[in-house]
């Protein structure tokens, strides 16, 4: 059986407001128009729906039974639309965000605090992943964005717009202090203990080549799960380690070991999927994040 929305529309509004004249004004319509409906979708149904009454129309048992699902459909339906308009008002909404450790401390931080001050009702889901982890929870569309150091998983179907660069620095604390003020090449260093992500991870991969490039292994004696672990075991004078310059700001028992080697700079970059239809606060936070840092 095929009705019209239109005529299940104006069943429920003269339901809600017991009246055929008050929903005739909330719909901008006129009586004979509703009336004529009604009867219609009567015929349709073939059993009255209203019965009369000195205070307008009362629905009947079979209207009744008829207006309890249409209601449910109805308050959907305007709570859809309510939700759409609130979404375009950023007045509600989620952004999913997979995120590295590094690009936490020195890209995302700043930027959540601003966004949420603008938009308190928008919810921030992050998760926490290596590069190729949040690449992966994107592909799988489980997030809006992933957020993460290079090198990054290249794809054919992403997106990858760099945000900031940064760079990296091998530090290490005072149990090694014959290190200090002096100039050393990453030879000299194999000697020295060494704290590194783990294997799985694109920093290691990144070391890997660097090391290769001047004819050495990179060979970590302690692998850590996340970046910001690294720092901790290096205070701990467990070894040295390559961090963000960030990661070690106001740090006092610490210092840099400074090498022949340029380190080179590395970048947080904004992975998104090709073509991917974003909501209203997705769209935000991505023009916030590529705005000027």
């Amino acid at each position: 059986m095929y009705i019209s929305y239109d005529y299940y529309r104006i069943f429920y509004y003269v339901a809600r407001y017991g009246s055929i004249s008050k929903a005739a004004s909330v719909l901008m319509n006129n009586q004979p128009n509703l009336t004529r409906t009604i009867k219609n979708l009567e015929g349709e149904l073939g059993c009255p729906l209203f019965s009369r009454t000195n205070r307008g129309v009362k629905l009947t048992p079979e209207g009744k039974r008829l207006y309890e699902h249409i209601k449910i459909a109805f308050e959907q339906i305007e709570a859809g639309e309510a939700e759409i308009v609130d979404s375009k008002s950023l007045q509600n909404g989620s952004v999913y965000i997979s995120a590295s450790e590094v690009a936490l401390h020195c890209c995302l931080l700043p930027i959540f605090k601003k966004y949420r001050a603008l938009y308190p009702n928008i919810r921030l889901h992050v998760s926490n992943h290596s590069t190729p982890q949040a690449i992966e929870a994107l592909k799988e569309g489980l997030v809006d964005f992933a957020i993460v150091s290079t090198p990054t998983v290249k794809s054919t179907n992403l997106e990858e717009i760099t945000v900031k660069k940064f760079q990296e620095v091998l530090i290490s604390s005072n149990a090694y202090k014959e290190l200090k003020n002096k100039i050393v090449s990453l030879a000299d260093l194999t000697d020295y203990p060494l704290i590194s992500l783990s294997s799985q991870t694109k920093t290691f991969d990144f070391y890997s080549k660097l090391y290769e490039g001047y004819g050495l292994a990179y060979v970590p004696d302690i692998e850590a799960a996340t970046a910001d672990q690294i720092l901790p075991m290096v205070r701990s004078d467990l070894g040295l380690g390559f961090v963000p310059e960030d990661f070690i700001k106001g740090v006092n028992d610490i210092f840099t070991v400074k090498t022949t080697e340029k380190i080179p700079m590395r970048e947080i970059c904004l992975i998104k999927r090709k073509g991917q239809l974003l909501s209203m606060a997705a769209k935000e936070f991505e023009k916030m994040m590529l705005e000027p840092i």
